[in-house]
């Protein structure tokens, strides 16, 4: 029976005996949920006297915002820049495996391809909600084919590009359409490729800097164009050099225009980048840490040769290198994993790692108004986890959608 007529008839969810992630800190509260958001109890006992229809007893559990990862290439066999004529069941099957590891939201991620593989991929993935099928589609990562050659790590050199028509031409001629887009990574010292920064950050579309021998004056006029990410820091850019930091540098520019915030990406599998490298970031600009796996479509597979767009890619234990090389190709870790090894590496708190899973990608990708928190009003994308980060359930608009068998 729903309890209250004056405003809804959904029924009403109370978590109990649970910690809640929010105003960046756990606290001991109650959760209660209507309409797949989060509710203001306050509001709903006074105003209209409601109380709950179900009760979830979380048994002093975490709750957590669900973890949006925006840099994900494929996992479990599946490689989203493989361009099948079914895409979209690959995408679905990897949306629904990732609820295991708290993941609520994603980016299907595609590296450097031909353009016939962006023609024949984006239209075949919409952006969408998630829920029991799986984890929701914010829209497509592009990364590449607008990099550079000397950082070009585990992409297929022969279909990098550059600007050469002086801007968003190249790009329609690449992708085909920005449609379902959410975040392009672009190397930032490629000519004319300011006005693509400017064009795609007037469209409502995410701008990362990556695979990019980019100085720090570039990597800053990019900055004041519109981007705002930093494609897996550390990795495929010039080594932080006193003289010129370059990328690294924006962490502490301050060239970065008043009210905005530069984020970056942090691959935290205990491989791509060391704890010491790791801790040296956190501590410089903690509010903009965003963990990403950057997994590949050996994530969940064993040992041995699998695929990555245009490449073979071998995995040996937990690296995953170009065949035959010893290149770094994205990870084989999960969004849970990362949050651990991030924690214990960092020597934060368990707040600070669990926001740069869900608050910090949530604000880079402008939708921390209704993701990536849980304030009143917000979508009821939730996770359920140990004092360890173990992830025990998973909720998306306040439906389980998965659970850890006893």
């Amino acid at each position: 029976m729903p309890s209250n007529k004056s405003v809804s008839d959904a029924p009403i969810t109370q978590f109990i005996n649970c910690r809640i992630l929010r105003d960046h800190r756990l606290q001991r509260e109650d959760l209660w949920v209507r309409d797949g958001r989060i509710l203001d109890p306050e509001k709903l006992f006074f105003d209209e006297q409601g109380y709950a229809d179900k009760r979830v007893d979380c048994e002093g559990r975490i709750i957590a915002p669900g973890f949006i990862d925006v840099q994900i290439n494929g996992g479990y066999g599946i490689d989203f820049s493989r361009g099948s004529e079914d895409v979209s069941s690959g995408v679905s099957f990897v949306a629904k495996k990732i609820l295991e590891h708290g993941v609520t939201s994603f980016c299907p991620t595609l590296v450097t391809s031909p353009p016939d593989i962006y023609h024949k991929v984006l239209p075949q993935v919409k952006v969408h909600d998630g829920g029991k099928h799986g984890a929701g589609v914010l829209g497509f990562h592009l990364e590449g084919p607008f990099i550079s050659v000397e950082k070009k790590g585990a992409h297929p050199e022969k279909f990098l590009r550059t600007f050469c028509s002086g801007g968003i031409q190249d790009l329609m001629e690449a992708y085909g359409s920005l449609d379902n887009v959410a975040m392009v990574t672009l190397a930032p010292e490629l000519s004319s490729s300011q006005s693509v920064v400017r064009e795609l950050s007037q469209r409502g579309i995410t701008v990362s800097l990556g695979h990019s021998v980019a100085n720090l004056s570039q990597a800053e006029e990019a900055v004041q164009h519109g981007a705002s990410f930093i494609t897996h820091l550390f990795n495929a850019m010039l080594p932080f050099h006193h003289r010129d930091p370059g990328i690294v540098g924006l962490l502490t520019s301050d060239q970065v225009p008043a009210g905005r915030t530069v984020y970056y990406g942090m691959i935290a599998d205990g491989i791509h980048t060391n704890p010491a490298a790791l801790r040296i970031a956190h501590r410089a600009h903690p509010t903009g840490l965003v963990l990403v796996t950057d997994a590949i479509t050996a994530m969940g597979l064993p040992p041995g040769r699998h695929t990555l767009g245009q490449q073979v890619i071998e995995i040996q234990g937990l690296h995953a290198y170009v065949a035959g090389t010893k290149t770094l190709s994205g990870s084989i870790a999960t969004m849970d994993m990362c949050i651990r090894h991030f924690k214990q590496a960092s020597g934060c708190s368990v707040e600070e790692a669990l926001e740069a899973a869900s608050l910090h990608p949530a604000q880079l990708l402008g939708i921390s108004d209704k993701k990536g928190n849980m304030d009143y009003g917000s979508d009821a994308d939730l996770v359920l986890l140990d004092d360890a980060l173990n992830v025990k359930a998973t909720y998306i608009s306040g439906e389980e959608v998965w659970r850890k068998g006893p």
